[in-house]
């Protein structure tokens, strides 16, 4: 058989997904594994997809997405977040992950670098590679999972021969939960812009916010942030794949060409679905928030009874605990043994990086009632561990 691309070689399907697909078997397994909203699409979102494959509409749409939905997408923003994107510096794609693969191959030649706050999302360092770019990762494990601008300019200065190019922020943060204030953003601004570093702002969970509204990088760095969102989070619509690449046209112009390239165009179901979601789902998220608020505090709540450290999540529906001290072992074998013999699946803290090894995620966008009966069933395995 012929040789492979080299870098291909090298990666790996994503811990998460690795993980996932190992437990899965396993009879009344409780999987609080993979970032999948168990809350359904909203009805009138659905009603418009519905209604879109009865119309006939599924031929191409123009590469960037149909008008209407770049124009729904502007105005929600702007509603949102007070970003100021006219539609045409937006590209509705396939996903967040395409619009993050996208922004990252438009902008990086060989060789450039970009720097990464980890703990981080598995999909970031495979795509960075597959740039021939060079990932410098940032360990946030001291500063409470939050990049700061002293560890940015640290970070600048000690790989000051590298050529940086950009950074890749993800908040709220997959795995952490963590999110920032709009100071903390504007203090990290301050040194990106000394640094003259192009930001890619992964805000995908920009919805599932719970003390605090989020505040959008591009609004404090507007000509050389680029914005990805999307609705699989904020309208539960994973499986509709659209997700939204925002940013200044100099770029917008460029990466057409790679997401072109890449997939032509999203599907057009999911954009008639989109524009319903966009144009009269402004609160959809809101309602969702609030169950997933509920959850969170149940967690908290339940973890702190059981005596399992955990950092306190303030968005997404991810919270990273510590591995009890009890267990000897890493976080792959943890999770593993956790599955196997207690039924319950969370993600090891080693699927986003070495920074994450003593840790594990567990994701709550699953019900009550499993987030109830795993926690029973963790207490009861540690009881027997401590033994």
């Amino acid at each position: 058989m012929a040789d492979t691309n080299h870098i291909i070689k090298n990666i790996q399907v994503s811990g998460i997904r690795r993980f996932d697909e190992a437990i899965s078997d396993i009879p009344d397994i409780i999987k609080l594994t993979v970032g999948e909203p168990d809350l359904p699409t909203p009805a009138h979102v659905k009603k418009a997809g519905i209604q879109a494959i009865r119309d006939d509409f599924s031929h191409y749409s123009p590469l960037m997405g149909f008008q209407k939905l770049q124009a729904a997408a502007s105005r929600y923003f702007n509603q949102k977040y007070q970003l100021n994107y006219a539609p045409s510096e937006i590209i509705a794609t396939v996903g967040a992950t395409e619009a993050v693969a996208t922004a990252l191959i438009t902008l990086l030649n060989p060789g450039d670098a970009v720097l990464l706050p980890t703990p981080c999302y598995t999909s970031y360092e495979p795509v960075i590679a597959m740039a021939h770019a060079n990932v410098i990762p940032i360990d946030t494990t001291t500063t409470g999972y939050k990049l700061t601008p002293a560890g940015l300019a640290t970070a600048i200065q000690t790989n000051h021969d590298q050529h940086l190019k950009a950074i890749l922020l993800n908040y709220p943060t997959n795995p952490t939960g963590v999110t920032y204030t709009k100071a903390e953003l504007a203090a990290l601004v301050t040194v990106i812009k000394q640094a003259g570093l192009i930001v890619i702002s992964d805000e995908i969970y920009s919805e599932i916010t719970y003390e605090q509204p989020h505040t959008a990088l591009a609004t404090l760095y507007p000509e050389h942030t680029v914005t990805i969102n999307g609705l699989s989070k904020s309208h539960a619509m994973t499986g509709w794949r659209l997700g939204f690449i925002m940013a200044p046209l100099a770029l917008i112009t460029e990466m057409k060409k790679t997401h072109q390239y890449l997939v032509t165009s999203t599907s057009s179901i999911s954009q008639v679905a989109g524009i319903e979601a966009l144009t009269h789902g402004l609160d959809d998220g809101q309602k969702m928030r609030a169950i997933y608020q509920a959850r969170r505090d149940y967690l908290v709540t339940r973890l702190s009874e059981i005596g399992i450290n955990y950092i306190y999540p303030t968005g997404a529906f991810y919270l990273f605990a510590q591995v009890p001290a009890a267990f000897k072992g890493t976080s792959w074998a943890f999770a593993t043994t956790l599955a196997q013999q207690a039924h319950v699946a969370v993600i090891p803290g080693s699927a986003f990086g070495d920074a994450g090894e003593g840790w594990f995620r567990i994701s709550y966008a699953a019900s009550q009632d499993a987030l109830r009966d795993s926690m029973n069933r963790l207490a009861t395995w540690l009881t027997q561990l401590q033994v």
